[in-house]
Protein backbone atom coordinates (compact mmCIF):
# COMPACT_ATOMS: atom_id res chain seq x y z
CA UNK A 1 0.00 0.00 0.00
CA UNK A 2 1.26 3.32 -0.83
CA UNK A 3 2.62 6.09 1.94
CA UNK A 4 -0.15 8.20 2.63
CA UNK A 5 1.34 11.98 2.28
CA UNK A 6 -0.23 14.35 5.05
CA UNK A 7 -1.26 18.20 3.56
CA UNK A 8 0.16 20.97 5.84
CA UNK A 9 -0.43 23.83 3.44
CA UNK A 10 -2.51 24.44 1.11
CA UNK A 11 -2.88 27.16 -1.92
CA UNK A 12 -7.10 28.18 -2.82
CA UNK A 13 -7.45 30.56 -5.87
CA UNK A 14 -10.41 30.18 -7.92
CA UNK A 15 -13.01 31.87 -9.83
CA UNK A 16 -16.04 29.38 -9.43
CA UNK A 17 -16.31 28.26 -5.89
CA UNK A 18 -19.76 26.05 -5.94
CA UNK A 19 -18.80 22.91 -3.83
CA UNK A 20 -15.35 24.28 -2.42
CA UNK A 21 -17.00 25.40 1.16
CA UNK A 22 -16.67 21.41 2.05
CA UNK A 23 -13.68 21.15 1.51
CA UNK A 24 -12.11 24.08 3.17
CA UNK A 25 -13.90 23.51 6.09
CA UNK A 26 -11.88 19.70 6.09
CA UNK A 27 -8.87 20.77 5.56
CA UNK A 28 -9.54 23.64 8.76
CA UNK A 29 -10.90 20.64 10.79
CA UNK A 30 -7.24 18.79 10.13
CA UNK A 31 -5.29 22.11 10.51
CA UNK A 32 -4.27 23.17 6.99
CA UNK A 33 -2.69 26.12 6.71
CA UNK A 34 -5.05 28.35 3.92
CA UNK A 35 -3.39 30.55 1.54
CA UNK A 36 -5.62 32.74 -0.74
CA UNK A 37 -6.10 36.00 -2.91
CA UNK A 38 -9.03 38.22 -3.68
CA UNK A 39 -12.22 36.81 -4.00
CA UNK A 40 -11.98 33.41 -2.84
CA UNK A 41 -9.84 34.83 0.22
CA UNK A 42 -13.32 37.11 1.20
CA UNK A 43 -14.98 33.36 0.48
CA UNK A 44 -13.02 31.22 3.11
CA UNK A 45 -12.56 34.71 5.48
CA UNK A 46 -16.84 34.37 5.71
CA UNK A 47 -16.51 31.21 6.33
CA UNK A 48 -15.12 32.26 9.55
CA UNK A 49 -11.99 30.10 8.63
CA UNK A 50 -8.43 31.80 9.13
CA UNK A 51 -6.79 32.12 5.98
CA UNK A 52 -3.25 33.93 4.60
CA UNK A 53 -3.54 36.85 2.19
CA UNK A 54 -1.24 36.06 -0.67
CA UNK A 55 0.22 39.64 -0.46
CA UNK A 56 1.69 39.15 2.88
CA UNK A 57 3.87 35.96 1.59
CA UNK A 58 5.24 37.79 -1.54
CA UNK A 59 5.44 41.26 0.42
CA UNK A 60 3.50 42.49 -3.13
CA UNK A 61 0.20 43.34 -3.60
CA UNK A 62 -1.89 42.50 -6.70
CA UNK A 63 -1.29 44.82 -9.68
CA UNK A 64 -2.30 45.30 -13.10
CA UNK A 65 -5.76 45.29 -11.97
CA UNK A 66 -5.42 41.37 -10.88
CA UNK A 67 -3.55 40.44 -14.04
CA UNK A 68 -0.41 39.73 -11.36
CA UNK A 69 -1.08 37.91 -8.02
CA UNK A 70 0.70 34.54 -7.55
CA UNK A 71 3.10 35.15 -9.98
CA UNK A 72 6.36 35.17 -7.48
CA UNK A 73 8.86 33.15 -6.27
CA UNK A 74 7.78 32.57 -2.76
CA UNK A 75 4.42 30.94 -4.32
CA UNK A 76 6.32 29.03 -7.19
CA UNK A 77 8.82 28.08 -5.14
CA UNK A 78 6.67 26.84 -2.13
CA UNK A 79 4.86 24.76 -4.78
CA UNK A 80 7.77 23.44 -7.29
CA UNK A 81 10.63 22.46 -4.40
CA UNK A 82 11.29 19.22 -4.18
CA UNK A 83 11.24 17.96 -0.65
CA UNK A 84 14.24 15.29 -0.74
CA UNK A 85 16.51 17.59 -2.62
CA UNK A 86 18.81 19.07 0.01
CA UNK A 87 19.48 21.91 -2.21
CA UNK A 88 16.07 22.96 -2.80
CA UNK A 89 15.43 22.53 1.15
CA UNK A 90 18.17 24.67 1.93
CA UNK A 91 16.45 27.51 -0.17
CA UNK A 92 13.57 27.30 1.03
CA UNK A 93 14.91 28.37 4.26
CA UNK A 94 17.54 30.91 2.76
CA UNK A 95 14.25 32.66 1.06
CA UNK A 96 11.92 32.00 3.96
CA UNK A 97 9.80 30.22 1.36
CA UNK A 98 6.27 28.71 2.85
CA UNK A 99 5.80 24.73 1.76
CA UNK A 100 2.51 24.57 -0.18
CA UNK A 101 1.16 21.01 -0.56
CA UNK A 102 -1.95 21.40 -2.07
CA UNK A 103 -3.06 23.87 -5.02
CA UNK A 104 -6.77 24.37 -5.63
CA UNK A 105 -7.24 26.68 -8.55
CA UNK A 106 -9.35 26.42 -11.78
CA UNK A 107 -9.10 29.11 -14.74
CA UNK A 108 -10.91 31.88 -16.20
CA UNK A 109 -14.21 30.83 -18.31
CA UNK A 110 -12.45 31.43 -21.33
CA UNK A 111 -14.72 29.22 -23.62
CA UNK A 112 -18.28 30.41 -22.13
CA UNK A 113 -16.77 33.71 -22.80
CA UNK A 114 -16.41 33.16 -26.45
CA UNK A 115 -19.76 31.47 -26.72
CA UNK A 116 -21.38 34.25 -25.44
CA UNK A 117 -20.85 36.17 -28.27
CA UNK A 118 -18.15 38.91 -25.96
CA UNK A 119 -16.14 41.16 -27.59
CA UNK A 120 -12.59 40.37 -28.15
CA UNK A 121 -11.26 42.32 -25.09
CA UNK A 122 -13.34 40.64 -22.77
CA UNK A 123 -12.42 37.16 -23.98
CA UNK A 124 -8.66 38.24 -24.14
CA UNK A 125 -9.01 39.06 -20.31
CA UNK A 126 -10.21 35.91 -19.85
CA UNK A 127 -6.95 34.08 -21.05
CA UNK A 128 -5.94 33.08 -17.74
CA UNK A 129 -1.87 33.88 -16.78
CA UNK A 130 -1.43 32.89 -13.04
CA UNK A 131 -3.90 29.68 -13.24
CA UNK A 132 -2.61 28.15 -15.97
CA UNK A 133 0.85 28.16 -14.15
CA UNK A 134 -0.29 27.52 -10.82
CA UNK A 135 -2.09 23.98 -12.40
CA UNK A 136 1.31 23.13 -14.55
CA UNK A 137 3.64 23.92 -11.77
CA UNK A 138 1.64 21.44 -9.13
CA UNK A 139 1.18 19.06 -11.67
CA UNK A 140 4.84 18.65 -12.50
CA UNK A 141 5.82 18.29 -8.80
CA UNK A 142 2.87 15.45 -8.25
CA UNK A 143 5.26 13.53 -6.24
CA UNK A 144 5.28 16.32 -3.37
CA UNK A 145 2.59 18.32 -4.48
CA UNK A 146 -1.69 17.79 -4.78
CA UNK A 147 -3.09 19.72 -7.26
CA UNK A 148 -7.20 20.28 -7.89
CA UNK A 149 -7.53 21.82 -11.39
CA UNK A 150 -11.14 22.04 -11.82
CA UNK A 151 -14.81 21.88 -9.97
CA UNK A 152 -15.47 18.75 -11.18
CA UNK A 153 -12.69 17.22 -9.14
CA UNK A 154 -13.93 18.27 -6.04
CA UNK A 155 -15.85 15.36 -4.91
CA UNK A 156 -13.25 13.21 -5.84
CA UNK A 157 -10.67 15.22 -4.07
CA UNK A 158 -12.89 15.83 -1.23
CA UNK A 159 -13.57 11.79 -0.86
CA UNK A 160 -9.70 11.13 -0.67
CA UNK A 161 -8.70 13.54 1.93
CA UNK A 162 -11.45 12.40 3.97
CA UNK A 163 -10.57 9.24 3.47
CA UNK A 164 -7.22 9.39 4.65
CA UNK A 165 -6.89 12.02 7.64
CA UNK A 166 -5.98 15.20 4.62
CA UNK A 167 -3.89 13.02 3.36
CA UNK A 168 -2.91 11.70 -0.06
CA UNK A 169 -0.88 8.81 -2.11
CA UNK A 170 1.52 8.89 -4.76
CA UNK A 171 -0.76 7.21 -6.70
CA UNK A 172 -3.82 10.21 -6.25
CA UNK A 173 -1.52 12.72 -6.74
CA UNK A 174 -0.02 11.34 -10.21
CA UNK A 175 -3.90 10.86 -11.36
CA UNK A 176 -4.84 14.51 -10.16
CA UNK A 177 -2.08 15.78 -12.18
CA UNK A 178 -3.23 13.93 -15.21
CA UNK A 179 -6.38 15.53 -14.95
CA UNK A 180 -4.84 18.85 -14.47
CA UNK A 181 -2.81 18.66 -17.43
CA UNK A 182 -5.90 17.84 -19.17
CA UNK A 183 -7.32 20.86 -18.23
CA UNK A 184 -4.06 22.95 -19.35
CA UNK A 185 -4.18 21.17 -22.76
CA UNK A 186 -7.70 21.65 -23.44
CA UNK A 187 -7.88 25.48 -22.08
CA UNK A 188 -4.69 26.43 -24.62
CA UNK A 189 -6.33 24.13 -27.26
CA UNK A 190 -9.70 26.67 -26.82
CA UNK A 191 -7.69 29.46 -27.05
CA UNK A 192 -5.48 28.21 -30.23
CA UNK A 193 -8.42 27.82 -31.82
CA UNK A 194 -10.04 30.89 -31.19
CA UNK A 195 -7.44 33.08 -32.76
CA UNK A 196 -5.86 30.04 -35.30
CA UNK A 197 -7.08 30.82 -39.03
CA UNK A 198 -4.09 28.24 -40.45
CA UNK A 199 -6.42 25.27 -41.54
CA UNK A 200 -3.15 23.39 -41.81
CA UNK A 201 -3.00 23.14 -38.27
CA UNK A 202 -5.32 21.43 -36.39
CA UNK A 203 -6.05 20.88 -32.83
CA UNK A 204 -8.82 19.51 -30.87
CA UNK A 205 -9.63 18.58 -27.43
CA UNK A 206 -12.67 16.61 -26.22
CA UNK A 207 -12.82 15.40 -22.62
CA UNK A 208 -15.57 12.72 -20.78
CA UNK A 209 -15.06 9.83 -23.59
CA UNK A 210 -17.91 7.63 -23.30
CA UNK A 211 -17.48 4.15 -23.21
CA UNK A 212 -19.29 1.85 -25.81
CA UNK A 213 -20.45 -1.52 -24.91
CA UNK A 214 -17.71 -2.40 -27.70
CA UNK A 215 -16.69 -0.89 -31.05
CA UNK A 216 -17.37 -2.24 -34.52
CA UNK A 217 -17.22 -5.51 -33.51
CA UNK A 218 -17.33 -7.51 -29.87
CA UNK A 219 -13.31 -7.58 -29.86
CA UNK A 220 -12.74 -3.92 -30.26
CA UNK A 221 -13.09 -1.44 -27.41
CA UNK A 222 -15.05 1.71 -28.25
CA UNK A 223 -15.92 5.33 -26.95
CA UNK A 224 -17.58 8.40 -28.24
CA UNK A 225 -16.24 11.56 -27.55
CA UNK A 226 -18.50 14.26 -28.11
CA UNK A 227 -22.15 15.85 -26.62
CA UNK A 228 -24.69 13.37 -27.51
CA UNK A 229 -26.61 14.97 -25.00
CA UNK A 230 -26.66 18.58 -26.16
CA UNK A 231 -27.84 17.13 -29.60
CA UNK A 232 -30.61 14.01 -28.56
CA UNK A 233 -32.69 14.19 -25.76
CA UNK A 234 -33.15 10.28 -25.49
CA UNK A 235 -36.64 9.42 -24.31
CA UNK A 236 -36.23 5.09 -24.10
CA UNK A 237 -34.27 2.09 -25.04
CA UNK A 238 -30.90 0.59 -24.36
CA UNK A 239 -27.67 2.51 -24.80
CA UNK A 240 -26.75 3.15 -28.22
CA UNK A 241 -23.47 0.88 -29.19
CA UNK A 242 -20.68 2.41 -31.62
CA UNK A 243 -22.25 1.24 -34.71
CA UNK A 244 -25.76 2.84 -33.96
CA UNK A 245 -23.90 6.09 -33.85
CA UNK A 246 -22.30 5.47 -36.60
CA UNK A 247 -25.97 4.80 -38.60
CA UNK A 248 -26.92 7.91 -36.12
CA UNK A 249 -24.52 10.59 -38.12
CA UNK A 250 -25.40 9.11 -41.50
CA UNK A 251 -29.43 9.89 -40.66
CA UNK A 252 -28.51 13.07 -39.37
CA UNK A 253 -26.47 14.18 -42.10
CA UNK A 254 -29.22 12.39 -44.96
CA UNK A 255 -32.05 14.44 -43.48
CA UNK A 256 -30.09 17.54 -43.33
CA UNK A 257 -31.24 18.04 -46.74
CA UNK A 258 -34.68 17.65 -46.70
CA UNK A 259 -34.74 19.65 -42.99
CA UNK A 260 -36.98 22.04 -45.00
CA UNK A 261 -39.40 19.56 -46.78
CA UNK A 262 -43.03 18.39 -46.63
CA UNK A 263 -43.06 15.06 -44.16
CA UNK A 264 -39.59 12.96 -45.50
CA UNK A 265 -38.89 9.64 -43.53
CA UNK A 266 -35.69 7.57 -44.48
CA UNK A 267 -34.47 4.28 -43.22
CA UNK A 268 -31.00 3.57 -43.05
CA UNK A 269 -28.93 0.28 -42.75
CA UNK A 270 -25.05 0.54 -42.43
CA UNK A 271 -24.78 3.98 -43.16
CA UNK A 272 -26.76 4.19 -46.60
CA UNK A 273 -30.83 5.01 -47.36
CA UNK A 274 -32.44 1.78 -47.89
CA UNK A 275 -35.56 3.54 -47.97
CA UNK A 276 -36.75 7.32 -48.47
CA UNK A 277 -40.06 9.38 -49.43
CA UNK A 278 -41.71 12.79 -48.94
CA UNK A 279 -45.15 12.74 -48.83
CA UNK A 280 -48.33 14.73 -47.32
CA UNK A 281 -48.15 13.16 -43.85
CA UNK A 282 -45.36 11.61 -41.82
CA UNK A 283 -47.24 7.81 -41.86
CA UNK A 284 -47.30 7.70 -45.70
CA UNK A 285 -43.92 9.18 -45.86
CA UNK A 286 -42.56 6.27 -43.42
CA UNK A 287 -45.29 3.15 -45.62
CA UNK A 288 -43.27 4.39 -48.98
CA UNK A 289 -39.96 4.95 -47.62
CA UNK A 290 -40.38 1.30 -46.02
CA UNK A 291 -41.49 0.11 -49.54
CA UNK A 292 -37.95 1.09 -51.23
CA UNK A 293 -36.47 -2.08 -49.19
CA UNK A 294 -38.42 -3.71 -46.64
CA UNK A 295 -35.98 -6.33 -46.02
CA UNK A 296 -33.09 -3.97 -45.38
CA UNK A 297 -35.07 -1.84 -43.23
CA UNK A 298 -35.17 -4.48 -40.35
CA UNK A 299 -32.87 -3.81 -37.33
CA UNK A 300 -32.31 -0.18 -39.32
CA UNK A 301 -32.38 3.22 -37.99
CA UNK A 302 -35.19 5.52 -38.96
CA UNK A 303 -35.50 9.51 -39.30
CA UNK A 304 -38.30 11.76 -39.88
CA UNK A 305 -37.72 15.69 -40.62
CA UNK A 306 -41.35 16.06 -38.91
CA UNK A 307 -43.31 15.21 -35.28
CA UNK A 308 -44.57 11.23 -35.36
CA UNK A 309 -48.03 11.20 -35.02
CA UNK A 310 -50.23 7.86 -33.50
CA UNK A 311 -50.65 6.77 -36.89
CA UNK A 312 -46.94 6.60 -38.09
CA UNK A 313 -45.80 5.53 -34.64
CA UNK A 314 -48.46 2.46 -35.11
CA UNK A 315 -46.78 1.52 -38.55
CA UNK A 316 -43.65 1.78 -37.26
CA UNK A 317 -44.01 -0.23 -34.66
CA UNK A 318 -44.75 -3.39 -36.06
CA UNK A 319 -41.19 -3.22 -37.88
CA UNK A 320 -38.19 -4.32 -35.79
CA UNK A 321 -35.48 -1.23 -35.57
CA UNK A 322 -33.13 -0.16 -33.24
CA UNK A 323 -33.50 3.85 -33.56
CA UNK A 324 -36.25 6.17 -33.96
CA UNK A 325 -35.19 10.23 -34.65
CA UNK A 326 -37.51 12.84 -35.18
CA UNK A 327 -37.65 16.48 -33.51
CA UNK A 328 -40.86 15.79 -31.68
CA UNK A 329 -43.34 13.32 -30.78
CA UNK A 330 -47.05 12.69 -30.49
CA UNK A 331 -47.65 11.55 -26.74
CA UNK A 332 -49.79 8.60 -27.87
CA UNK A 333 -47.44 8.06 -30.50
CA UNK A 334 -44.70 8.07 -27.93
CA UNK A 335 -46.66 5.31 -25.72
CA UNK A 336 -46.69 3.16 -28.56
CA UNK A 337 -43.16 3.69 -29.63
CA UNK A 338 -41.90 2.77 -25.75
CA UNK A 339 -43.79 -0.75 -26.07
CA UNK A 340 -40.41 -2.22 -27.61
CA UNK A 341 -38.56 -1.84 -24.19
CA UNK A 342 -34.94 -1.75 -26.16
CA UNK A 343 -35.94 0.25 -29.06
CA UNK A 344 -34.03 3.08 -29.00
CA UNK A 345 -36.17 6.58 -29.32
CA UNK A 346 -34.27 9.99 -29.52
CA UNK A 347 -35.43 13.72 -30.24
CA UNK A 348 -33.20 15.27 -32.01
CA UNK A 349 -32.42 19.03 -31.06
CA UNK A 350 -31.53 22.37 -33.26
CA UNK A 351 -27.34 22.30 -32.56
CA UNK A 352 -24.63 23.73 -34.77
CA UNK A 353 -22.97 20.77 -36.69
CA UNK A 354 -19.13 20.66 -36.97
CA UNK A 355 -18.46 22.17 -40.39
CA UNK A 356 -15.53 19.60 -40.78
CA UNK A 357 -14.74 15.89 -40.94
CA UNK A 358 -12.05 14.22 -39.41
CA UNK A 359 -10.90 10.55 -39.89
CA UNK A 360 -8.06 8.17 -39.12
CA UNK A 361 -5.65 7.90 -41.73
CA UNK A 362 -2.22 5.44 -41.94
CA UNK A 363 -0.50 7.08 -39.39
CA UNK A 364 -2.09 10.29 -38.84
CA UNK A 365 -5.66 11.86 -39.39
CA UNK A 366 -7.32 13.42 -42.49
CA UNK A 367 -9.31 16.39 -42.37
CA UNK A 368 -11.55 18.25 -44.64
CA UNK A 369 -14.48 20.49 -44.89
CA UNK A 370 -18.04 18.81 -45.08
CA UNK A 371 -19.42 18.42 -48.34
CA UNK A 372 -22.08 21.48 -47.80
CA UNK A 373 -23.40 22.00 -51.24
CA UNK A 374 -26.78 20.61 -51.84
CA UNK A 375 -27.89 20.43 -55.86
CA UNK A 376 -30.51 22.63 -56.33
CA UNK A 377 -32.24 24.14 -59.56
CA UNK A 378 -29.53 27.04 -60.22
CA UNK A 379 -26.52 23.92 -60.21
CA UNK A 380 -28.56 22.60 -63.33
CA UNK A 381 -27.17 22.44 -66.86
CA UNK A 382 -29.46 20.55 -69.36
CA UNK A 383 -27.00 19.50 -71.46
CA UNK A 384 -29.27 17.18 -73.83
CA UNK A 385 -32.10 18.37 -76.60
CA UNK A 386 -34.60 16.87 -74.50
CA UNK A 387 -34.95 18.74 -71.06
CA UNK A 388 -36.30 17.62 -67.97
CA UNK A 389 -40.08 17.99 -67.15
CA UNK A 390 -40.67 19.72 -64.10
CA UNK A 391 -42.00 16.95 -61.99
CA UNK A 392 -38.51 15.11 -63.20
CA UNK A 393 -36.55 18.01 -62.12
CA UNK A 394 -37.85 17.67 -58.43
CA UNK A 395 -36.78 13.63 -58.82
CA UNK A 396 -34.06 14.46 -59.70
CA UNK A 397 -33.19 17.10 -57.16
CA UNK A 398 -34.92 14.08 -54.43
CA UNK A 399 -32.42 11.59 -56.03
CA UNK A 400 -29.30 13.70 -55.56
CA UNK A 401 -30.09 14.59 -52.18
CA UNK A 402 -29.62 10.63 -51.65
CA UNK A 403 -27.02 9.70 -54.31
CA UNK A 404 -24.62 12.71 -51.90
CA UNK A 405 -25.23 10.77 -48.77
CA UNK A 406 -24.47 7.03 -50.12
CA UNK A 407 -21.05 5.28 -50.83
CA UNK A 408 -19.58 5.68 -53.52
CA UNK A 409 -19.56 4.15 -56.31
CA UNK A 410 -23.43 4.81 -56.55
CA UNK A 411 -26.57 5.02 -58.27
CA UNK A 412 -30.48 6.48 -57.17
CA UNK A 413 -33.43 5.74 -58.52
CA UNK A 414 -36.37 8.21 -57.60
CA UNK A 415 -39.45 8.33 -58.95
CA UNK A 416 -42.45 10.67 -57.06
CA UNK A 417 -39.93 12.05 -54.13
CA UNK A 418 -39.65 8.13 -53.31
CA UNK A 419 -36.61 6.00 -53.24
CA UNK A 420 -36.81 3.28 -55.73
CA UNK A 421 -33.34 1.68 -55.30
CA UNK A 422 -30.00 1.88 -55.27
CA UNK A 423 -26.35 0.76 -55.82
CA UNK A 424 -23.87 1.52 -53.39
CA UNK A 425 -20.24 1.08 -52.52
CA UNK A 426 -19.44 -0.97 -55.74
CA UNK A 427 -15.82 -0.74 -57.41
CA UNK A 428 -17.77 0.41 -60.50
CA UNK A 429 -20.61 2.27 -61.77
CA UNK A 430 -22.00 -0.28 -63.97
CA UNK A 431 -22.24 -2.89 -61.18
CA UNK A 432 -23.65 0.27 -59.07
CA UNK A 433 -26.40 0.13 -61.98
CA UNK A 434 -27.07 -3.14 -62.41
CA UNK A 435 -27.25 -3.53 -58.61
CA UNK A 436 -29.94 -0.95 -58.58
CA UNK A 437 -31.99 -2.02 -61.34
CA UNK A 438 -32.11 -5.34 -59.10
CA UNK A 439 -33.50 -4.56 -56.29
CA UNK A 440 -35.94 -2.14 -57.63
CA UNK A 441 -37.26 -5.10 -60.84
CA UNK A 442 -37.36 -7.39 -56.55
CA UNK A 443 -39.59 -5.29 -55.13
CA UNK A 444 -41.87 -4.53 -57.61
CA UNK A 445 -41.24 -0.86 -58.65
CA UNK A 446 -41.88 0.35 -62.24
CA UNK A 447 -38.72 2.00 -63.49
CA UNK A 448 -40.77 3.18 -66.67
CA UNK A 449 -39.88 7.31 -66.07
CA UNK A 450 -38.12 7.12 -62.95
CA UNK A 451 -35.09 9.09 -62.80
CA UNK A 452 -30.51 8.26 -62.05
CA UNK A 453 -28.76 9.79 -60.23
CA UNK A 454 -24.94 9.23 -59.97
CA UNK A 455 -22.23 10.49 -57.48
CA UNK A 456 -19.57 10.82 -60.31
CA UNK A 457 -19.47 11.34 -63.95
CA UNK A 458 -20.05 8.47 -66.68
CA UNK A 459 -16.78 7.91 -68.43
CA UNK A 460 -18.54 5.92 -70.90
CA UNK A 461 -22.29 6.10 -72.38
CA UNK A 462 -22.99 2.17 -70.76
CA UNK A 463 -24.48 3.66 -67.52
CA UNK A 464 -27.02 5.85 -69.87
CA UNK A 465 -27.66 2.99 -72.21
CA UNK A 466 -28.50 0.60 -68.88
CA UNK A 467 -30.40 3.14 -67.17
CA UNK A 468 -32.84 3.68 -70.21
CA UNK A 469 -33.29 0.04 -71.02
CA UNK A 470 -34.52 -0.13 -67.54
CA UNK A 471 -36.85 2.45 -68.03
CA UNK A 472 -35.10 5.88 -66.91
CA UNK A 473 -36.36 8.84 -68.82
CA UNK A 474 -33.90 11.62 -66.74
CA UNK A 475 -30.46 11.68 -65.46
CA UNK A 476 -28.44 13.79 -63.15
CA UNK A 477 -24.22 13.88 -62.79
CA UNK A 478 -21.76 15.92 -61.99
CA UNK A 479 -20.33 15.87 -65.63
CA UNK A 480 -16.40 16.21 -66.08
CA UNK A 481 -15.14 13.50 -68.15
CA UNK A 482 -13.24 13.73 -71.59
CA UNK A 483 -15.67 11.40 -72.60
CA UNK A 484 -18.85 13.38 -71.27
CA UNK A 485 -20.37 13.55 -75.36
CA UNK A 486 -20.24 9.91 -75.66
CA UNK A 487 -23.18 9.88 -73.06
CA UNK A 488 -25.59 12.90 -74.12
CA UNK A 489 -24.98 11.59 -77.69
CA UNK A 490 -26.50 8.79 -76.49
CA UNK A 491 -29.02 10.58 -74.42
CA UNK A 492 -29.77 12.49 -77.36
CA UNK A 493 -30.31 9.69 -79.75
CA UNK A 494 -32.68 7.87 -77.15
CA UNK A 495 -35.12 11.10 -75.78
CA UNK A 496 -33.15 10.52 -72.56
CA UNK A 497 -32.72 13.79 -70.31
CA UNK A 498 -29.48 14.64 -68.74
CA UNK A 499 -28.57 17.57 -66.46
CA UNK A 500 -24.95 18.84 -65.37
CA UNK A 501 -24.45 20.32 -61.89
CA UNK A 502 -20.79 20.95 -62.25
CA UNK A 503 -20.21 19.29 -58.36
CA UNK A 504 -18.97 15.57 -57.59
CA UNK A 505 -20.84 14.03 -54.41
CA UNK A 506 -18.23 11.27 -53.77
CA UNK A 507 -18.34 9.19 -50.04
CA UNK A 508 -15.63 6.97 -49.40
Amino acid sequence: MSTVKNISSALISVFDKDGLEPIVRKLHENSVTIYSTGGTESFIKDLGIPVVAVEDVTSYPSILGGRVKTLHPKVFGGILNRQDNESDVQQMKEFDIPQIDLVIVDLYPFEKTVASGAPEADIIEKIDIGGISLIRAAAKNFKDTVIVASVDEYSLFLDMITKNNCGTTIEERRLLATKAFHVSSNYDTAIFNYFNTDDTYYKESIANGQVLRYGENPHQKGFFFGEFDKMFSKLHGKELSYNNLLDVDAAVNLMQEFKNDDPTFAILKHNNACGLATRNNVKEAYLDALAGDPTSAFGGVLISNAKIDKAAASEINQLFCEVVIAPAYDNDALEVLQEKKNRIILIQNEVELPTKQVRTCLNGLLVQDKDNITDNKEHLNTVTVTSPTEQEVEDLLFASKICKHTKSNTIVFAKNKQLFASGTGQTSRVDALRQAVEKANSFNFDLNGAVMASDAFFPFPDCVELAKQAGITAVIQPGGSIKDELSINYCNENNVAMVFTGTRHFKH
